[in-house]
């Protein structure tokens, strides 16, 4: 009879149990454990060191945004400032004060001309004697407007022709 021999530590198979037996190595052909075990080290190790930086960066981001956030919300704060300057400059009673500081007065009534070239209205020339236009509502209420200085001045008879003609 032809029966193989059995290997040592091995019991003998049969039918599919021994086909599949011969494709598994036996005995010292298996790959030694070393090399893997030092793979899987370093590549554990390798994603701990990339995971480090990786959170390094990102905490340095935030740092980053935080000193932006900080610097936006002060130049809004400036920006803010400079916006109620300019609205205190170019308020009405401001520039009035101004204006009378520059040794301005207010202007005195328009005349008008129609497109047909005819006047309308009656021009007066501006008097520093005039009554502020513009007041302050805390102004209105504490001071008293003087006489007008035009009644007392003649005005100028309107003419119906246009100048220059």
């Amino acid at each position: 009879m032809s029966r193989k021999p059995e290997l040592k530590g091995r019991p003998q198979l049969r039918g599919r149990a021994a086909r599949l037996a011969r494709l598994l190595p036996t005995g010292p052909a298996q790959a030694a454990r070393t090399p893997f075990v030092l793979l899987v080290v370093l590549l554990l190790g390798g994603g701990l060191i990339g995971l480090l930086v990786l959170n390094s960066a990102l905490s340095e981001g935030a740092f980053q945004l935080d000193d932006l956030e900080r610097e936006t919300k002060n130049l809004t704060d400036e920006e803010q400032s400079l916006q109620r300057d300019i609205d205190a400059y170019s308020a009405p009673d401001a520039l009035q004060r101004r204006a009378r500081e520059l040794g301005m007065v207010p202007g005195g009534h328009p005349a008008f001309l129609g497109p047909d070239g005819k006047v309308k209205g009656v021009p007066s020339a501006a008097s520093a004697a005039r009554a502020p236009l513009v007041l302050a509502p805390e102004a209105l209420a504490a001071a008293t407007v003087p006489p007008s200085a035009s009644a007392s001045s003649p005005r100028p008879t309107p003419t119906s022709s246009t100048p220059g003609r």
